[in-house]
């Protein structure tokens, strides 16, 4: 199973979305690394009420062994049902990778 995949499943058991996409972004980041970049979009009930800190260190607490291991990066999109319809279901694009093998040299 790849990390993708698990993300996907421990986030779906313990947070039961409505919407989920895990995007491995690491093909946009240099070095070698295959799982290192992730964004995730989670639209879950569960993050009614809370403030964007306590729902990011919820995700930081949940997916704690993948953050010691090979993820490098989450980009977290996290929204109530309600705030998702606000946003009209769209997330920002992530930047460009400025680091590593990607970066631009004069």
């Amino acid at each position: 199973m790849s990390l993708q995949e698990n993300i996907a499943i421990k986030v779906t058991s313990h947070l039961q979305p409505s919407h989920l996409v895990v995007k491995n972004e690491s093909h946009m980041h240099g070095g070698p690394a295959t799982e290192s970049h992730f964004n995730l979009t989670i639209v879950a009930s569960c993050f009614e009420g809370l403030s964007l800190v306590k729902r990011h260190q919820n995700l930081y607490k949940l997916l704690s062994e993948e953050l010691a291991g090979s993820v490098h990066a989450l980009a977290l999109h996290l929204y109530s049902p309600a705030e998702w319809e606000i946003r009209q279901k769209t997330v920002p694009l992530s930047p460009d990778c400025k680091g590593g093998s990607k970066s631009e040299i004069s």
